[in-house]
């Protein structure tokens, strides 16, 4: 894929409230669009078509493709943004001993990653070939990451790890790879016994477990 110039990713963002509609309309349908044919599917006039609006509509906004498809991802992101806000809520956690802590954050944490899965599976597998979107991507899940770590950090002295947060870190990371790849290449990718959802929540929240409080059962 050639690289997009910064002024070619620009979408001029409406203002009145019937373009505002439109536009929400617009994003919708290319989430839905991208989610069905991914990158190679997603274009003006699908994205028209789903939304069962004009292209003028589009084109008011921009004329590149690729700005209206990051546009569209930031849309898909912010879904996933909004379901992240649990692990800003202390009453999720209150009371939680560390075992319990872990599990849940890893569960919460999956959850969140399999609510959005079609989504994830489409910009996970055109990152590769997208440089902006890997960008993107990348701060996102460092962000996530950052929130993750700081309901498990509630773990506190249980972590025997003697670079707790390094440790936390490195558990999310190997949390969220597991699922990015059962999501981007189904469940049969790294096993020849593939796990239901629910068993594949569960071990990997044990293994958390296990790796971050070693004297915790």
């Amino acid at each position: 894929m050639d690289p997009v110039r910064n002024a070619d990713l620009e979408v001029r963002p409406p203002v009145q409230r019937r373009s505002r509609e439109t536009w929400a309309r617009v994003l919708g349908a290319g989430v839905a669009v991208l989610e069905d044919g991914g990158y190679d599917g997603f274009t003006i006039a699908a994205v028209c078509e789903r939304a069962q609006v004009a292209p003028t509509a589009l084109y008011a906004r921009t004329t590149s493709k690729d700005a209206l498809f990051l546009a569209v991802y930031e849309h898909g992101i912010s879904g996933l943004r909004d379901d992240q806000r649990v692990f800003t809520e202390p009453d999720r956690w209150a009371g939680l001993g560390p075992a319990e802590l872990v599990r849940a954050a890893v569960g919460e944490l999956l959850r969140i990653c399999f609510r959005h899965e079609r989504f994830l599976r489409a910009v996970v597998l055109v990152s590769g070939v997208h440089p902006e979107v890997q960008r993107r991507g990348g701060r996102y899940v460092q962000e996530l990451g950052e929130l993750f770590a700081g309901v498990v950090l509630g773990a506190g002295d249980a972590i025997t790890h003697p670079d707790a947060a390094r440790a936390v870190r490195s558990c999310f990371g190997t949390v969220f790879s597991a699922a990015i790849i059962r999501l981007a290449y189904g469940a049969a990718f790294t096993t020849p016994q593939p796990v239901e959802v629910q068993e594949f929540v569960a071990d990997l929240g044990e293994s958390a477990v296990r790796h971050l409080l070693a004297d915790v059962g």
